[in-house]
């Protein structure tokens, strides 16, 4: 459904033309049919039987020269020359017509992106978005945060202005372009511009000293020059992808689960993957007795990269599952255990790293911390790299010990070599658990059909992490796509959980926190009260359209 603008302030400057031009035609052939009515009437002498439909037909007829109807000739010469005047009007408006409708219609390319754009307050200005910039400018409008994104390729800009999204071009070097983009009224600045990020801060700077920067670096030491200058928050999303690869890894193989997000009253959520050989694969959800056997609560399920909320009680629990659930520390462990496969008898448990760039620095790091070794495989000779070979070859693989490793955390810079290198471990070692990045979010669905257990993509982390510094909201996200958060349950007192339709929306309740602050697991048949906090999980779309149909605005947001 296309929602409609609530005023003409909310149209860019161009459909704000059209409209106004629209407006203007419509008034000038009603001024025009009512005098030409009138000259009829008293010039022509026309009889009574003559209306001022016939005269708004003649009018329209000689503006856009279709003809002249049945009133030509004229014999007075003040209608002959109010007619010429109509007929010059009619070429003028066709003109104006065709350059202002017509051909930026057909013609895009002589369109200015700057007209594109409706007045913008209380947005966010992003420079040079290198990530796949739709994935995140699609984040921000599920999020319902304007934005103003600046590019310096022009056929990026315009690409992305094209598929609807607020892109102009500009170097984001040039202080004109921030004026461009309304700096004056935006809330803060993204900048992801490589080596330009300094010059960037420093533009963005020499304009508002107040303003909220938040740069992005694929450089984790880059993060005290960047503040140095004037971020106010610095990004590394390949640390962070690499650290939560890592712990996926870690909780494999301990009953430990470190990647949760508390809601209070001894309740977390957190995501469970199901590694290879677990008994629990090949059964349906509804067959799994996960709640008997562990005490938790299963709210959802990513099954081939999908996000079910709640999941399918038919659907069945695969090697590439990942399962959402709520409950105790304990139960959760209790999960993690009781999904882990009986373990071959090792001398130790190892993880193969496959690539030591950013990512694979950060989950070395985390795995050591936590006691294990690492065996570290990379096509550069540089320090802590323990095989120099190409990882994305049997004989790379072998020499790092693949076919008689744990698992193995996949961060090479190319999807392509990415895909084979979890294909060529899945082959060489089937109980090998497989943690995969990708550069590009596409890549996630074909990870998981090579035999990746568990995948990350850069756009999505990245995406996520600048979501939560401008909303301060906590995201589940082993596929990207899970939001979770607060909301009053004023709108619902009176009624149960039960009795909401809460759940029409796509969201799900999995927690309530009283007036005394006490958080306590869903009860479908306990009666809400205004004082009430509902914590609710669910996709972007669904949260979007929740937030929508309730009018409320989240409370705190769930904390990790």
């Amino acid at each position: 459904m296309v929602s409609l603008p609530d005023s003409l302030d909310d149209l860019s400057r161009r459909n704000r033309y059209i409209v106004y031009y629209a407006v203007g035609l419509v008034a000038v052939v009603l001024l025009y049919a009512t005098v030409y009515f009138y000259g009829m009437r008293t010039l022509e002498g026309a009889t009574t039987d003559y209306t001022f439909f016939n005269a708004f037909q003649t009018v329209v007829e000689t503006m856009t020269t279709t003809g002249y109807g049945a009133d030509s000739p004229w014999s007075h010469p003040l209608m002959n020359l109010f007619m010429v005047f109509i007929q010059l009007t009619g070429i003028a408006v066709g003109f104006f017509t065709l350059r202002l409708v017509v051909i930026p219609l057909f013609n895009e390319a002589e369109v200015d992106l700057d007209s594109r754009l409706s007045p913008k307050r209380d947005h966010v200005i992003i420079c040079e978005y290198s990530r796949d910039s739709a994935v995140l400018l699609d984040e921000l409008r599920e999020l319902d945060v304007d934005y103003v994104l600046i590019s310096s390729d022009e056929e990026n800009a315009r690409a992305l202005a094209d598929d609807g999204y607020a892109a102009i071009h500009g170097s984001p070097q040039d202080a004109e372009a921030f004026e461009r983009a309304s700096i004056g009224a935006a809330r803060a600045v993204i900048t992801d511009a490589g080596d330009a990020t300094v010059n960037t801060i420093l533009t963005v700077r020499s304009i508002d000293e107040e303003i909220e920067v938040i740069a992005l670096t694929d450089e984790g030491d880059m993060s005290e020059v960047l503040g140095s200058v004037g971020a106010d928050t610095v990004l590394s999303p390949h640390a962070v992808l690499g650290q939560r690869l890592a712990a996926k890894a870690v909780d494999s193989f301990t009953a430990e689960i470190r990647d949760t997000v508390d809601l209070g009253g001894d309740i977390e959520v957190a995501e469970v993957p199901v590694p290879h050989g677990s008994a629990l694969v090949g059964r349906p959800i509804r067959e799994s007795g996960l709640g008997e056997r562990t005490g938790v609560n299963v709210i959802g399920a990513w099954i081939d990269g999908e996000l079910q909320l709640p999941p399918d009680p038919d659907a069945e629990i695969r090697d590439n599952t990942v399962l959402l659930v709520s409950g105790t520390t304990e139960s959760i462990e209790s999960l993690a255990a009781f999904s882990r496969p009986p373990r071959a008898v090792r001398r130790h448990d190892r993880i193969v790293i496959a690539g030591l760039g950013e990512v694979g620095r950060a989950a070395r790091e985390t795995i050591e911390a936590a006691g294990i070794e690492t065996v570290t495989v990379d096509v550069a000779d540089a320090e802590g790299v323990d095989v120099v070979a190409d990882a994305s070859t049997r004989e790379g693989l072998t020499a790092a010990g693949t076919d008689s490793a744990d698992a193995i955390v996949i961060g090479l810079p190319d999807d392509s070599k990415s895909l084979l290198a979890a294909v060529l471990a899945q082959e060489m070692n089937p109980d090998l658990e497989v943690l995969v990045r990708v550069t590009d979010t596409d890549a996630t669905r074909k990870a998981l059909s090579a035999g990746a257990d568990y995948v990350l993509s850069v756009p999505r982390v990245s995406a996520r992490m600048i979501a939560k510094e401008l909303r301060e909201e906590e995201i589940l996200d082993p596929g990207g796509q899970g939001r979770l958060i607060r909301v009053p349950a004023a709108p619902f007192a009176g009624a149960t959980i039960a009795e909401t339709d809460i759940a029409a929306t796509g969201c799900r309740v999995i927690a309530v926190k009283d007036a005394a602050g006490r958080t306590t697991v869903v009860d479908p048949g306990r009666e809400l009260s205004a004082d009430d906090e509902l914590t609710l999980v669910g996709t972007d779309e669904s949260v979007q359209r929740f937030l929508s149909r309730y009018d409320v605005t989240p409370t705190e947001e769930a904390s990790a």
